[in-house]
């Protein structure tokens, strides 16, 4: 068996990591991707934000050469998936919702079984386990079977083992789902080191931080379709403008503070009188110094003040109706038995 040899790509040239175009997949009567467009920038990550059900995972499916589209176009560094299936899978690497990896089997002979498979010789198929694992945190759990890993571990081991033959380009498909935080707040450390090294990654998430956190662009993907593209910034400037947020220390001050915060920022505002506080959409962050000065005139002591971007929920429900995790459960079905 020869060695796989990837094509190696340099992720500052210019090159389209991704390129799709009318992308349709039909399940019977479901149309689960519906004319899907994406265009990936090599050296980058990019996001594909979606409900559960939504296509995201029947895209990534396509994209990798495990679903024929029944529509559509799709190119991987220029390689077409359908006619230059072979060349792609060389440029790849697919990490899944589960990790597909055997338990009764240590975190070492997975990967060195992985490596093999990939053409690898021994002892190079041992060395470079016992480098993905220490890559991944996992030196101590080595010999440890997979049995007692946690399901951050697992997560771990799986992107490890995608990455055994350094693929220019990841697909990685909701990678910290049932993650804890710190678990996942690792991932992501995990995934930006792979995109300073070279790899390009393609990220399917339903988690609205993780998009935020990680994403260059973001796809929104609801019902098959995608809704919206863009940085994250302007995604959240499509929605509106910034929101100022504000809490006066005496409750009895709350109607006058509001009169001035309506008169400098000539705007209408909402009050929660209980709480003390006034929220209130600001076009303009440069009139905050205004509105400061204004207050301390009137003798009105602040709590708290800030200025806040939309965030990608109010994107999602802007965009679509619905908020990122509602999805149709007939989709999500669907979608789950792909």
């Amino acid at each position: 068996m020869g060695q796989i040899q990837t094509k190696r790509i340099d992720p500052n040239n210019g090159d389209w990591a991704v390129e799709a175009h009318g992308l349709v997949k039909v399940f019977g009567d479901n149309r689960a991707v519906d004319g899907v467009d994406l265009n990936v920038k090599a050296g980058s990550i990019y996001g594909v934000l979606g409900p559960n059900g939504a296509g995201k995972t029947t895209t990534i499916r396509m994209l990798a050469t495990l679903l024929r589209p029944d529509a559509g176009k799709a190119k991987i560094f220029g390689h077409d998936v359908e006619k230059e299936s072979q060349i792609v899978r060389q440029l790849i690497g697919v990490t899944g919702q589960y990790a597909s990896v055997d338990e009764s089997l240590s975190a070492t002979e997975n990967l060195v079984i992985f490596s093999r498979l990939l053409g690898l010789g021994r002892a190079e198929a041992k060395r470079k386990a016992a480098d993905l694992l220490e890559e991944f945190g996992l030196s101590e759990a080595a010999k440890r079977p997979l049995r007692n890993f946690s399901g951050g571990m697992r997560r771990r081991l799986d992107l490890a083992s995608s990455l055994i033959a350094q693929p220019p380009l990841i697909f990685l498909d909701e990678p910290t789902t049932g993650l804890d935080p710190r678990t996942r707040s690792q991932m992501w450390d995990t995934i930006r080191r792979l995109v300073r090294t070279g790899s390009t990654v393609l990220l399917t998430t339903q988690y609205l931080e993780e998009a935020d956190q990680l994403a260059d662009r973001i796809a929104v993907i609801d019902r098959g379709i995608v809704v919206a593209e863009g940085t994250v910034d302007e995604l959240k400037s499509s929605v509106g403008t910034s929101s100022l947020h504000l809490s006066v220390q005496h409750p009895l001050h709350i109607e006058k503070a509001r009169q001035i915060v309506e008169q400098v920022l000539q705007i209408q505002s909402v009050v929660s009188p209980e709480a003390g506080k006034i929220t209130a959409p600001m076009a303009n962050a440069d009139l905050v110094t205004d509105l400061l000065i204004a207050l301390r005139a009137a003798g009105i002591p602040l709590a708290e003040m800030s200025v806040q971007k939309p965030t990608l929920d109010e994107v999602f429900l802007s965009i679509t109706g619905h908020g990122a995790s509602d999805a149709p459960a007939s989709r999500e079905k669907e979608e789950a038995t792909v």
